[in-house]
């Protein structure tokens, strides 16, 4: 670390993002989210782009900073056009919500295909959501489940979910209850509480038909003539 801190002190923009990241998780250092932002400012001035998405975050969350979206939508942007993923995302979400800058969805799906384009798992679900709802995108199953599993293979749990559902229903993929449990079960096991109500309505029926077969199992045969 000191040899960190001496490369940020003579102001390289990775040593200076590096001990950024360090004091805002308090690895290897008291954890101080001002210092934090000290130093992903400086880095961020000098256009690095990791810095910048920091930066923006800090904002974003109001960790180590007052909470400004305005500013946090500055800091991603500049990132962003740089083509940082994780920084091309969060610019979607302020896009989709509104904060920061005027909503409009069409930029909000613009960022997140950036983003989904260099594997961002989180802009893959959400990109898919736009794809299954119809939303600025013509509605399109197919491209729903692509995204959706490219999310999923990177255990994103919302998109494991959502990709049991189109197994469930037939949306995008052919229908196949044993893979729907398979993601159901995967995002589950993260604890999304949707898939664990999915796969609970699926037990359930099952054992509804286990019960059903065994009570007409037990049916006394009509006697023969």
């Amino acid at each position: 670390m000191d040899e960190v801190r001496k490369a940020a002190e003579q102001g390289d923009p990775a040593a200076e993002t590096y001990l950024g990241i360090a004091y805002q998780t308090g690895q290897g250092v008291p954890q101080d989210p001002a210092a934090a932002v000290m130093w992903f400012r400086r880095a961020a001035d000098k256009n690095d782009p990791m810095a910048q998405c920091y930066l923006g975050f800090c904002y974003q969350t109001g960790t180590g900073v007052p909470q400004e979206f305005g500013q946090a939508a500055k800091w991603f942007r500049e990132a962003a056009d740089q083509g940082d993923p994780a920084a091309q995302f969060n610019l979607g979400v302020l896009y989709e919500t509104g904060q920061g800058v005027t909503q409009n969805y069409a930029e909000a799906v613009k960022w997140y295909h950036a983003a989904a384009d260099q594997g961002e798992p989180q802009a893959q679900f959400n990109l898919g959501v736009f794809y299954e709802m119809g939303q600025v995108v013509p509605q399109n199953y197919h491209e729903a489940a692509r995204w959706y599993r490219a999310a999923a293979e990177q255990d994103c749990a919302p998109a494991q979910g959502n990709l049991g559902l189109c197994y469930k229903t037939g949306r995008g993929v052919p229908q196949d209850i044993h893979q729907a449990v398979k993601w159901f079960c995967k995002a589950a096991r993260q604890g999304d509480k949707t898939a664990q109500h999915n796969l609970g309505i699926y037990y359930a029926s099952l054992e509804a038909a286990e019960r059903a077969t065994a009570e007409t199992d037990l049916e006394p045969e009509a006697e023969q003539t």
